[in-house]
């Protein structure tokens, strides 16, 4: 008889997880099967759950019922053939962006621009990437398959319960890395405290950026996060004034070199658009956020003072790997997460709970070892 693990499984949008018996995975060629035992449970979770077709009408979901979560940790406890670079007992963080390897994007190295790009355990981003999304589940489970490809190594010194955070902290890294980010750069985030803007504040040092301006409404937060990173993170509340002017004063006249939104749905245009009149001459945006809806920017401008804004949807593997040997070299410090964690059995509560947290600095896990 094949052996059985426990899973939480979505059988109905709008309806919650059930907890359910299933077979334990059999990891096929490239896949390896990974004991899971921390798993992120991202603030827009609940969405999926309960307003999916308002809020991504054009991203699938996988066949239902399916096993969600998006950013697992565990360790490889078994592996299929031609797996190399990987064996059982490596402590890993799985990747969930899932690729085809054989359409073009993929042939040239591009795997974040594929096709059928699809977030195991989540969503995909086009009609044709069912199925990954139907081949690799999530990690709300006590076991998970994952191709090779997706994993990163963890270092002794990182937690599974920090590292299942890599999701929205790859994000900012890479969003960073596409705009240049490094030594006497000006960067601004809009959303510095939430949980995809503090990944700057955490980042600053690993990239060496002698300070970071963030927004947010929140005072209480943002006073938390202004005291990160030594001191490199300034912060402005949104109702002291413009962001553009409190910029140019802060920067003697210059703006800001880099210009991250962060902001989620149902974020004003404004607050995007002064980030945008921040910018310095040259300067790059990255819209990692979600704010929704036509948004009227001024092209003449951008043009004149050739300004950039790009969008930045993931991280790769490579950078994935890149963060965790930050961790190892000391130059990453994730001790300021502040980690709530719930057994499998409490995942709608976990999951209904993440309204009440302290902004980005709250890690909501799910752990399939725990037990209530």
């Amino acid at each position: 008889m094949s052996a059985i693990m426990r899973a939480a499984r979505m059988h109905d949008v709008g309806e919650p997880m059930r907890i359910e018996e299933l077979p334990v995975p059999v990891p096929g060629p490239g896949d390896v099967r990974v004991a899971v035992h921390a798993v992120n449970i991202v603030p827009n979770l609940a969405n999926i759950l309960n307003m999916w077709t308002t809020w991504f009408p054009h991203s699938p979901l996988p066949t239902l019922p399916a096993i969600f979560g998006l950013d697992p940790a565990g360790v490889v406890e078994a592996v299929g053939e031609g797996v190399q670079g990987f064996a059982v007992g490596d402590r890993v963080y799985v990747n969930p962006g899932r690729s085809c390897g054989s359409c073009r994007s993929c042939r040239n190295g591009d795997s974040i621009n594929c096709a059928s790009y699809a977030f195991a355990g989540y969503f995909g981003f086009s009609s044709t990437s069912l199925g990954l999304l139907d081949r690799y589940h999530g990690g709300l489970a006590e076991y998970m398959l994952a191709p090779a490809y997706s994993l990163v190594k963890l270092p002794d010194t990182l937690s599974f319960e920090a590292a299942a955070r890599f999701g929205y902290l790859g994000t900012m890294y890479s969003a960073l890395r596409k705009a240049g980010a490094g030594p006497g750069k000006t960067v601004l985030v809009n959303g510095v405290s939430g949980t995809l803007g503090i990944g700057a504040a955490l980042l600053a040092p690993a990239f060496g950026l002698t300070h970071v301006y963030g927004t947010g409404r929140d005072r209480g937060l943002l006073d938390q996060v202004g005291r990160l990173a030594d001191g490199r993170v300034r912060v402005h509340a949104l109702d002291d004034g413009p962001v553009d002017a409190w910029i140019r004063e802060e920067t003697g006249g210059h703006g800001a070199d880099i210009y991250i939104d962060a902001l989620g749905p149902g974020a004003p245009h404004e607050t995007f658009l002064s980030g945008m009149r921040a910018m310095a001459r040259g300067g790059v945006a990255v819209n990692i956020g979600a704010v929704t809806g036509d948004v009227s920017i001024d092209i003449h401008r951008m043009m004149d003072q050739q300004l950039r804004l790009i969008g930045s949807a993931w991280f790769t593997s490579g950078e994935g790997q890149d963060m965790a040997d930050m961790v190892e070299a000391g130059l990453l410090d994730l001790g300021p997460l502040e980690h709530q964690v719930f057994p499998l059995d409490q995942v709608n509560e976990a999951i209904s709970g993440i309204a009440q947290r302290n902004g980005g600095l709250s890690n909501f896990i799910i752990s399939p070892s725990a037990v209530s």
